[in-house]
């Protein structure tokens, strides 16, 4: 029963969420189409919150400033790194 690496389109997870909008049990709906009832719920979750299935939209505010915090510590580090071997040849000279 389990379709692992499976991808389904916007429309067809926008098709399952309006079938439990409109009151089908996600247990049944996972079940007529073979699909993980987690993986249902997670698609009315999502898209009853944001109104989208996109992971980045999903994220919470401090998920996405945690992110983009190590991204500036990443390449702070980098050009700390840069800068260390610039010395070390400066200093050869």
């Amino acid at each position: 029963m389990s379709n692992n690496g499976k991808r389904y389109s916007d429309t067809f997870k926008e098709q399952i969420v309006a079938l439990i909008k409109h009151g089908k049990s996600a247990k049944d709906v996972a079940l007529e189409y073979q699909i993980a009832r987690s993986t249902v719920n997670k698609w009315y979750k999502d898209y009853t919150s944001t109104g989208s299935f996109k992971a980045k939209d999903n994220e919470a505010p401090d998920e996405r400033e945690l992110k983009k915090l190590r991204k500036e510590l990443a390449l702070a580090k980098m050009e700390i790194d840069i800068l260390k071997q610039a010395a070390l040849i400066m200093g050869r000279k």
